[in-house]
């Protein structure tokens, strides 16, 4: 699976440097064999050998056969874009709770990517995310000092390679 996004980085607060960046962690929606429940969101960590699916309050968290191989971060003058493949391993099972058989990857799943900063008014670092469900034009704010650091125009493309 590949995941690509790009975010506008506002010109107008450019001189002030937020230095943002994306972050190791990418959060996906899939269906997890080893807890059989569909739908799990699963963290995956760069450089991690496995993610870690949230599960429920039965089986609680748990490693899963995921990770990520690739990711590769690019920054323009206005704009700051991000290519991960992902890797998994899947196989069937029934989600004995939601009566549903889980399915083979072949639907996009619900992503959240992650970004850092670092306010130079507050001398503070500072987190934002990106993910598919927003509403769009969404935009990302300090969470320090309120300044616009960019917008997400478009949600992140995935796509699914076979």
């Amino acid at each position: 699976m590949e995941i690509s996004d790009t975010l506008l980085i506002d010109p107008v607060h450019r001189s002030i440097a937020h230095n943002l960046y994306w972050n190791d962690k990418v959060e996906l929606s899939l269906d997890c064999f080893i807890c059989e429940r569909t739908g799990r969101t699963t963290t995956l960590q760069r450089g991690a050998e496995r993610a870690v699916c949230t599960a429920d309050e039965e089986h609680g968290e748990h490693y899963s056969a995921v990770q990520i191989t690739a990711f590769d971060h690019t920054q323009g003058p206005q704009s700051l874009s991000l290519r991960a493949l992902i890797d998994f391993w899947w196989a069937p099972f029934h989600d004995a709770k939601r009566d549903r058989r889980a399915m083979a990857p072949s639907a996009i799943p619900w992503v959240r990517l992650h970004l850092g900063s670092y306010c130079p008014e507050a001398e503070q670092a500072g987190q934002n995310s990106v993910q598919t469900n927003l509403v769009r034009p969404a935009g990302l704010f300090c969470e320090h000092c309120e300044r616009t650091l960019a917008v997400s125009a478009e949600a992140p493309r995935i796509h699914l390679l076979t």
